[in-house]
């Protein structure tokens, strides 16, 4: 115990006597920019992690569906999504513009996706996605652990598979997943720093834009 609180009195001197002008950083930390870059990491994480919830019941549900195509397209986004990097994921969605110049829904709309693929956008899709295909997996468990024989008592009752699913599985899923959904919450507060990759004015782009200018 000795040894560790010798450790920390060196760090913290070591960060005490650093190159850190530590009374710009206090002055800064309400700077307006940097409480706008606050308000826009917030807005990226829960959208961003809404889409992920709705993307995981739809793949969750989509893994244990007797369709073997729809089994198999939710392996196949788990693998991909879940597989490469989420720095990756997000520069692809932010370039997008370069294999779909166009987005266009027939009589509905027509516009250019570099227009439609704004930083903000591209963070949401590329880091709910991502969560997306881990969800998918804590869905799929969530699903599986409720017993089957409240299934069965729901037949019995002459419900159909898509009101046992609405009424009796999902609302018992949710209970059992919504500790990881609070882990993903924070998780997601965390990835949304990446969006400074691709331009998005988010809380870390803003402290790295002070930081140039008085650097």
């Amino acid at each position: 115990g000795g040894v560790v609180l010798v450790l920390l009195a060196l760090l913290l001197r070591a960060f005490a006597q650093g190159n850190i002008r530590w009374a710009i950083v206090g002055e800064f930390l309400t700077a307006p920019v940097i409480l706008k870059g606050f308000v826009w990491t917030l807005l990226i994480t829960f959208v961003a992690l809404a889409l992920g919830i709705v993307l995981g019941f739809a793949f969750g549900m989509m893994r244990l569906s007797a369709n073997p195509v729809l089994r198999f397209t939710s392996q196949l986004y788990v693998w991909v999504f879940r597989g490469t990097p989420v720095l990756l994921q997000l520069l692809i969605w932010f370039n997008i513009a370069l294999i779909f110049p166009t987005f266009y829904i027939p009589g509905i709309i027509e516009v250019k996706m570099v227009t439609l693929m704004t930083p903000f956008v591209a963070a949401v899709i590329g880091l709910g996605v991502n969560e997306g295909s881990y969800l998918t997996e804590v869905v799929r468990g969530g699903i599986l652990s409720v017993d089957r024989g409240q299934v069965e008592a729901a037949n019995t009752l002459g419900m159909t598979p898509g009101q046992t699913m609405r009424r009796i599985i999902l609302p018992q899923t949710m209970r059992l997943i919504l500790p990881v959904l609070g882990n993903s919450a924070v998780g997601m507060l965390k990835f949304s720093s990446l969006a400074a990759t691709i331009a998005m004015t988010e809380m870390l782009n803003a402290a790295q834009r002070i930081y140039f200018i008085n650097g």
